[in-house]
C-alpha cells in the first residue's frame, strides 16, 4: 500500500451554503494551514484539552469573513496515519477549533484533511496527492466552492506548505510561528511570495496587498 497514490480527499464542517458556489464566478479565497497558523503546534495534536487558538488568529479570520472573502482550511494529519487519533477524534477536535473560532465571531467554510502518510499503519500507509505538498485538498476545495485559484493566497508555517499552495498556483504565506520559527530561517523560505510573523500580520498584508 506505501507505493500507492491516494486522492481521495477527507472533508470535515463543510459549509452547506450556496455562497461561494457559483462556478460561472469563482472568487479567491484564502487557504490556512491549521497547526502553527491558527492553533498551536502541539505534537501531533490528539487531546482536544490541548487546542489552544494562536494569540490573534480568531480576530484575523474574522477580518476575512467580515470582507467577504472564503476561508478553507487545508492541513496534513498524519497523527492519524501513525496511530496518535482516529477520524472520529480529529473530527471533536476539529469541531472544537469552530467553537473557539466562534467566540471571535469566527469561521472557516471547511477543512480539508489528508490522514495519510507513506510510514502509516493500514490503508492510510500510503502516498497521497491531497498530502502537501501535493495540492489535492486545494484542487478540491476549488471544485466544492467556485474559487479562483491564481487569485487565492495559501498560508502556512512549512516550506511543504507553500510547495503546495504554488503547484495549485496561489500565491503564499510563511508565517513565524509553529514550524515557520525554524523554517522561515531556511534558504527554501524565499520560495514563499511573503514572510509574516504570524496570522494576523498575514491577513494585514492580504488585505492591504493581495485583495
Amino acid at each position: 500500500m506505501a507505493g500507492q497514490t491516494n486522492t481521495n480527499v477527507k472533508r470535515h464542517l463543510i459549509d452547506p451554503a450556496p455562497r461561494f458556489r457559483d462556478q460561472r464566478n469563482p472568487v479567491p479565497a484564502v487557504f490556512l494551514d491549521r497547526d502553527g497558523v491558527i492553533n498551536e503546534e502541539v505534537h501531533y495534536l490528539a487531546d482536544v484539552a490541548d487546542l489552544k487558538l494562536i494569540a490573534r488568529a480568531g480576530d484575523a479570520i474574522h477580518r476575512l469573513n467580515a470582507a467577504g472573502i472564503p476561508v478553507i482550511v487545508v492541513t496534513n494529519q498524519s497523527g492519524v496515519a501513525r496511530g496518535y487519533l482516529d477520524e472520529d477524534q480529529l473530527l471533536v477536535i476539529h469541531k472544537a477549533l469552530s467553537t473557539l473560532l466562534g467566540d471571535h465571531n469566527a469561521s472557516v467554510q471547511g477543512i480539508y484533511y489528508s490522514p495519510y502518510h507513506p510510514d502509516g499503519v493500514g490503508d492510510y500507509a500510503r502516498q497521497s496527492d491531497c498530502r502537501k505538498p501535493g495540492a489535492g485538498m486545494l484542487h478540491a476545495a476549488a471544485q466544492d466552492f467556485a474559487i479562483s485559484l491564481r487569485e487565492s493566497v495559501l498560508v502556512g508555517d512549512r516550506i511543504n506548505d507553500i510547495r503546495a499552495g504554488h503547484t495549485a498556483g496561489t500565491r503564499t504565506i510563511m508565517v513565524k510561528t509553529g514550524h515557520g520559527a525554524r523554517e522561515t530561517t531556511l534558504p527554501e523560505a524565499a520560495e514563499a511570495d511573503f514572510i509574516a510573523d504570524d496570522l494576523s500580520a498575514a491577513v494585514d498584508h492580504i488585505l492591504s496587498e493581495m485583495f
